[in-house]
């Protein structure tokens, strides 16, 4: 049995509490860890720690933070077996998924952030002959940062790595459900020579952990991802408190393919965008829109691939998909697919729960499921199910699909598939969602601004909008 640490001031820390929570392998059932059930004792610990060291890390040259950063970087790269195998072990994603997105994107983001503070730049206004404005950019101080269990050490290093990379100390939250990677994080950043204090790594419960770091007065910015309810408690805890937010939540996107689209390739990317990581990312593309004219093709396209997939051991490189992540989402995802057939939904394929042979038999495993039949309003076509469960309808016109794709609450991601560039570029400015992709999905560049609109989330991610988010900014103006 493992027990996990706190890293506070650069130190293995066990909780004040001196109580732990279980750490489930989802592909087992099986308890294989133990994680600290720490409080705000802990929290304020790691506060403390973190407002030490910035003087020191903030004050430091860019290069030199710089240098540090993407020696972290090497030694994630130099450990990517080890991450990946424990990164699939904690959050049931399958093995040669964590292998080839999840740690070399933890690998990604430290290099990127490490060099793109070293050009981080500010504009400069002048008056005529009356005076010259330039801004200044400054850390902005304790940075706090909390993360999800569907792309564990991805997702943790997206927001770490911009906060320390701007001069921020960092006090941060993993999700209790997946906390491995983010303990090996800790050790690793030790070894890559971060001064005590500058990354804080507080394990724990959300009301517990994640509302103490929230509330905490004195940081002043938090950068959360996760669900949309638990996005609006943090606005009504830190709002009052006038805290800057970068909030990524929810979403329940659309794929929109029209009859002139590249039939094999969408086809393709659509059972991708669908299923990839159990329908567990909140990119995946769960309400697929085909133009009617091609539905019946592409049904029986999509369904005879979805068929395809294999769902089992996650270590196995046979299996696409692997465990859901904890068995209360294996839960909720089952209440879903019985929803969907109220509904009125017509199940074209998987809909149960899978029990595989062997270490994996008491896992939470769900084929992978598409329904039709059911209306563009409907609850399964209107909150975030997040797991494999998949939905198709046929639409006549371009107005109907934007109109069909824009009715939920959520506004995070699309993708859209036609040859027509003319139609691309026209819905584009029409579809309210933070990305489009156009004849792709999941295609990034790190320079890009990423979140969404309406109840996905407030701010974006990405580029300079995250070095900017953890700064603040001053206008000085010089008379000339």
């Amino acid at each position: 049995m493992i027990f996990l640490a706190n890293l506070i001031n650069g130190e293995s820390t066990a909780p004040a509490s001196g109580s732990y929570l279980d750490n489930i392998n989802p592909a087992t059932g099986e308890v294989y860890s133990k994680i600290p059930d720490s409080d705000e004792r802990d929290v304020n610990a790691a506060v403390d720690a973190a407002r030490k060291a910035f003087p020191t890390w903030s004050g430091l040259p860019k290069e030199k933070r710089s240098a540090l950063l993407l020696n972290l970087s090497s030694l994630i790269e130099k450990n990517l077996e080890r991450l990946a195998l424990a990164e699939s072990n904690d959050q049931g994603k399958p093995l040669w998924l964590s292998r080839s997105v999840d740690i070399p994107r933890a690998v990604s983001n430290f290099q990127f952030y490490a060099t793109a503070a070293l050009h981080a730049h500010t504009e400069a206004h002048a008056m005529e002959q009356t005076a010259i404005n330039y801004t200044l950019r400054t850390p902005i101080g304790v940075a706090g940062c909390i993360s999800p269990w569907n792309l564990p050490l991805y997702l943790f290093t997206w927001k770490i790595a911009p906060a320390l990379a701007a001069g921020c100390t960092v006090v941060a939250k993993p999700s209790e459900i997946t906390p491995m990677t983010a303990y090996l994080l800790g050790e690793l950043s030790i070894e890559a020579g971060l001064p005590p204090g500058v990354l804080n790594i507080v394990h724990g419960l959300g009301p517990k952990v994640g509302m103490s770091i929230v509330s905490h007065p004195t940081i002043p910015a938090i950068s959360f991802t996760g669900g949309t309810k638990t996005g609006a408690v943090i606005t009504q805890t830190a709002g009052p408190m006038f805290k800057k937010l970068s909030l990524e939540l929810g979403g329940k996107n659309p794929t929109i393919i029209f009859a002139d689209a590249d039939f094999d390739k969408t086809v393709q990317t659509a059972v991708r965008s669908a299923f990839s990581n159990q329908g567990e990312i909140c990119l995946c593309g769960s309400r697929i829109l085909i133009e009617r004219p091609l539905y019946e093709r592409f049904k029986n396209a999509f369904v005879e691939e979805v068929k395809k997939l294999r769902v089992g051991d996650p270590l196995e490189e046979k299996n696409w998909l692997g465990a859901i992540a904890s068995e209360q989402h294996f839960q909720k995802i089952l209440s879903y697919i019985e929803l969907a057939k109220t509904e009125g939904g017509i199940l074209l394929c998987g809909g149960k729960a899978v029990q595989p042979e062997g270490r994996c038999a008491n896992g939470y495993f769900i084929e992978p499921t598409v329904f039709e039949g059911l209306s563009y309003d409907c609850r399964t076509n209107q909150e975030e199910i997040f797991g494999p469960v998949v939905t198709l309808q046929p639409f006549d016109a371009e107005d109907d699909v934007i109109r069909y794709a824009n009715s939920t609450e959520y506004g995070l991601a699309c993708s859209l598939w036609t040859s027509d560039l003319s139609r691309a570029h026209r819905m584009a400015g029409q579809l309210e969602f933070g990305i489009v992709w156009i004849n792709c999905w999941l295609l990034r560049d790190l320079r890009t601004p990423f979140g969404g609109m309406k109840n996905s989330g407030v701010g974006r991610e990405g580029g300079f909008e995250a070095l900017n988010f953890f700064t603040e900014e001053r206008n000085v103006c010089i008379r000339i």
